[in-house]
């Protein structure tokens, strides 16, 4: 009898398969002969390790240099790498010790042979960026470390000095991305002085990586102009020849440094390249795309296309999760990302189910990986923050559950306050957005005086850090506005908050610009008070033309193309700069 269209076939193990496993089923008898093996033989015995759940057994990968360096070598398996690691990790068993142990008897036998030496450094480096690949920033620094004193060693020639800068490249990102700045900020002080040792040599070095993370150094830090500066010195380093990793890299901080100043052709340019790049190299399933998603979904939240930056950064969590499972601090960030993106996307309608559902999956992840007081929980706990009280100002809220949210809101605020400004001091953008922050929850609170002061201290921390015309600004000013028009009766001072910043919105995203609403009711609710029954009717009718157009921009399409391949990496340079 036929088999059905859906029966099951049989498919049997090949002969290579069928090596690969009793070999890993006899793993103590060939253990100290794998060093002798192919790399790919090695990678697909401690694969089917963990395929079978020995993670003890998969351990020793890692703990051993030579082993770990032919599985690093198979570059095409680097999803399943990094699936591995993660699985030791979560089963708490340790590697570092036996890395370090192994990584120093191979640096007692390169003493004495400068190649050896550079191949041992290259491997620290190569694991080092691995361990940071994987979202475990605090292990890839102890690795990096480690190798530290054998590539800072005789560095004394200019060909010394390039190997030094690609490891203080790898270094500062690992501390810029855990935020461990003043770190961070030696790292960066010495990569600068090692520069103009080379550019008074007249030795040629590409910087595009390593002025790449100094860019994102100051992104973490707030301070957005040296971001900026640094982005675009990255592009002008880039040449077809660097890897794709690389100019992948450049292209999305300088993307992200392009938002910030609310240069959104030069953006989306950028971030688009960065996908195409990343999916043509790399693959839908893959780490480098996944995090090239996270920079495009920001792009689109930025650019005030909510639909396309929800859907975004789904699917960049979804990958996140495949790869990472989840518990990882990369999974964190994504969730994090989705929730944020959510609380705008459900603000209107009071109910925040979805974004609740990611903020409680990002905290309760950092929870478990970082401690208490560090400025990616306090990120979290900031949105969290503001969904608590958004949820407390619904009027399904009992008057006894409002209170409690409020409260809860305020000290979360005062938390993420408090961190920033030890991390920043006051004078920073992110330490301003917590003073605008709290100032909504004292306004909520009925604490107007209080969220008055709040206010004024955002305003004044962003005008004199981004000029008056900011975005950010702007979101102050209409703040204050709210706050003078619907709780202090201080409706000319309002009024005139309210074309303030409607005037930034207008110039930087237009007439469709999401956030015009609030002001524009707040102006009809301001002229109806003052009996300015003209200006009632002006504005009605242009609350009514805005809805118009901004229905038609929330069903605009996101213009990636499918089908479309990278442009020449110096097509796109010239592009950019020409705009």
């Amino acid at each position: 009898m036929a088999e059905g269209r859906n029966s099951p076939v049989f498919s049997p193990k090949t002969l290579y398969q069928v090596c690969v496993s009793v070999i890993a089923k006899k793993y103590s008898k060939f253990r100290k002969h794998l060093t002798d093996l192919p790399n790919d033989l090695v990678f697909d015995i401690y694969y089917q390790l963990y395929k079978e759940k020995e993670y003890y057994l998969v351990a020793d990968a890692f703990k051993n240099v030579q082993i770990f360096s032919k599985m690093l070598m198979v570059i095409d398996r680097r999803v399943h790498l990094l699936q591995c690691f993660q699985s030791i990790i979560e089963h708490g068993i340790p590697f570092e010790q036996g890395w370090r142990l192994s990584y120093n008897k191979c640096r007692r036998h390169a003493c004495q042979n400068p190649v050896d030496k550079q191949n041992l450094i290259n491997l620290g480096l190569r694991i080092g960026e691995f361990i940071s690949d994987a979202g475990w920033y605090i292990k890839s620094e102890y690795v990096l470390l480690a190798c530290k004193e054998l590539c800072i060693a005789n560095n004394s020639t200019p060909e010394d000095w390039c190997r030094t800068l690609g490891y203080y490249r790898s270094l500062l990102h690992v501390q810029a991305a855990y935020c461990e700045f003043l770190r961070a900020e030696k790292t960066y002080e010495l990569a600068v002085e090692l520069i103009d040792k080379l550019k008074a040599k007249g030795y040629r070095y590409n910087c595009a990586a390593l002025y790449t993370e100094f860019s994102v150094f100051f992104y973490m830090k707030g301070k957005y102009d040296e971001a900026y500066r640094w982005s675009i010195a990255a592009l002008k380093e880039l040449e077809p020849k660097l890897p794709p990793r690389i100019t992948i890299d450049v292209l999305r901080q300088a993307s992200k440094s392009c938002v910030l100043k609310r240069e959104f052709r030069k953006a989306g340019l950028l971030i688009r390249e960065a996908v195409y790049r990343a999916k043509e190299v790399f693959g839908v399933n893959h780490p480098v795309y996944s995090n090239v998603l996270i920079d495009y979904g920001y792009y689109w939240l930025n650019f005030d296309s909510i639909i396309n930056s929800v859907t975004i950064y789904k699917e960049a969590l979804d990958i996140r999760r495949e790869i990472f499972g989840k518990m990882n601090l990369h999974v964190a960030l994504a969730h994090e990302d989705l929730a944020y993106a959510f609380y705008v996307y459900e603000y209107r309608s009071g109910k925040f189910p979805e974004a609740g559902v990611h903020i409680d999956n990002a905290i309760d992840i950092m929870n478990n990986l970082l401690h208490g007081d560090h400025l990616l929980l306090a990120s979290a706990k900031r949105i969290n923050a503001l969904i608590l009280e958004e949820i407390a100002l619904d009027n399904e809220s009992t008057p006894l559950l409002k209170q409690s949210l409020l409260f809860k809101a305020e000290c979360l605020h005062l938390s993420a306050l408090q961190s920033a400004e030890e991390a920043f001091g006051e004078q920073n953008v992110q330490t301003a957005k917590h003073y605008g922050n709290l100032g909504r929850v004292y306004q909520s609170m009925r604490k107007f005086k209080e969220a008055e002061q709040m206010h004024l201290k955002a305003i004044r921390i962003k005008e004199q850090l981004l000029g008056p015309d900011d975005h950010e600004v702007g979101l102050s000013v209409g703040h204050l506005a709210s706050l003078y028009n619907y709780h202090m009766n201080r409706y000319r001072d309002a009024e005139k908050l309210y074309h303030r910043s409607i005037k930034i919105s207008l110039k930087l995203f237009g007439k469709s610009y999401s956030g015009l609403e609030y002001d524009y009711d707040g102006l009809l609710n301001v002229y109806t008070k003052l009996n300015e029954h003209d200006k009632v009717l002006e504005y009605t009718n242009i609350l009514t033309n805005w809805k118009e157009l901004r229905n038609e921009n929330v069903q605009s399409k996101d213009p990636i193309d499918p089908k479309r391949r990278p442009q020449p990496i110096e097509d796109v340079i010239n592009i950019f700069f020409s705009m």
